[in-house]
């Protein structure tokens, strides 16, 4: 895509996001005056509260259930011990011990999930574990051998692959970095993630994976957004925060992957902490919070209010990203800042401001916060707006 397109593109969904009045959900903020004191805090419906307990209970609910064992492709538990269900395409070292000799023999797993072995033709083995399969061999030698002495090994695991994109390391040797790789048991996103090479970050920390792999993940450093790991299983996306698997021991993040998965680990802004200009002002969009640290400096790298602006009633909206709880909205006035020296209300920004310059006066904030952030949703977090206002992969907002 060119620059030019892009920019394009991006100035349309900012010209979207400050006239549009049409939302698609509710979320409920408080208001407060610039010095941060409460003027007025907007109570959820009852709705509200229901609907959104819902949907956390759901999603803890689908996330629990990725660590049952039950139904996995790639695993099973025997014997309370993880081992690996061979299927269609793996490659399997036979070894027959003769006295000191040995005799080895690669079979490869057809797609009717059968192989052939000695005397054995059509043996079942897509299904079963390494140990079940010698068990079947073990009984079929029996007939032609007496006490035969076998060893069975997978060689090469190919029937059961993850994808992982993102910021992931490349180092040497072995394979490393964004691709396709085999499942070979039970293996976490974590688990993954190390093997792989870990995330493109800076110092820190370190984690053992389940194999016994050492690498540095770091703290907070670094490129890899490590609290917004997006898993896609069988259509259905899902948002892991791994610092909580690292950091706070939150295991319940760290879901158990399954044939098919693709695992996405994002990118931190390129240049760090930053904050959003959208609205009345003459160049809208994204700047670094240490050159925007406050409110004028913000409006005056986006080219100050417009004409058009109701500079009476600025608005910073805050804690949107994290969505922890409400988000907060602070009301300030351009005017009173210059031209009355009310600097009490030239707000210090924080990572993830956004200040919105209004075109009209906003009288009832509760329905402007409604109108306005499936807007927000839909520029600044695409997938949680598919997620949350999409209907069958076509964005609601695209019908307004």
């Amino acid at each position: 895509m060119s620059s030019r397109l892009a920019n394009a593109i991006l100035a349309t969904l900012l010209g979207a996001v400050a006239v549009c009045l049409s939302g698609c959900s509710s979320y409920v903020p408080h208001v407060f005056e610039a010095r941060g004191v409460p003027v007025k805090t907007l109570k959820p419906t009852a709705e509200d509260v229901a609907a959104a307990e819902k949907a956390r209970l759901q999603q803890e609910k689908d996330i629990a259930a990725m660590a049952s064992v039950t139904g996995n492709l790639a695993f099973t538990e025997r014997r309370g011990t993880p081992e690996y269900l061979i299927g269609p395409g793996d490659v399997l070292k036979i070894t027959y011990w003769e006295g000191a000799k040995s005799t080895e023999h690669l079979a490869e797993v057809r797609a009717d999930g059968k192989i052939s072995y000695a005397f054995m033709d059509d043996v079942p083995v897509s299904g079963r574990t390494v140990g079940e399969l010698h068990e079947a061999l073990m009984e079929g030698l029996k007939q032609y051998i007496r006490a035969p002495r076998l060893e069975v090994v997978v060689k090469e695991y190919r029937s059961k692959t993850v994808l992982l994109f993102g910021q992931i390391n490349k180092i040497s040797p072995g394979p490393s970095g964004p691709g396709k790789y085999p499942l070979k048991g039970k293996t976490t996103v974590l688990d993954l993630i190390v093997s792989a090479g870990g995330p493109v970050t800076g110092r820190g920390g370190a984690y053992t994976g389940t194999g016994q792999t050492q690498v540095v993940v770091g703290d907070e450093g670094g490129n890899a957004d490590l609290r917004n790991v997006e898993l896609l299983r069988r259509g259905r996306r899902y948002t892991l925060n791994l610092y909580d698997v690292m950091f706070k021991g939150d295991v319940g993040q760290n879901v158990i992957l399954d044939a098919g998965d693709m695992v996405t680990v994002p990118e931190l802004p390129v240049f760090g902490e930053r904050v959003y200009v959208l609205g009345e002002v003459n160049a809208q969009g994204i700047y670094r919070l240490k050159d925007a640290s406050d409110l004028l400096a913000s409006l005056s790298l986006a080219g100050g209010p417009t004409r058009l602006a109701v500079k009476s009633d600025i608005k910073i909206i805050r804690e949107y990203q994290e969505r922890k709880g409400d988000p907060q909205i602070l009301s300030a006035s351009y005017d009173d800042i210059t031209k009355r020296g009310d600097i009490a209300q030239n707000v210090a920004l924080r990572n993830g401001d956004i200040v919105w310059v209004p075109r009209i006066l906003i009288g009832d904030v509760n329905e402007w916060i409604t109108n306005t952030l499936p807007l927000l949703d839909y520029l600044l977090k695409p997938a949680s707006y598919r997620d949350a206002y999409g209907d069958n992969q076509n964005l609601r907002f695209l019908k307004y």
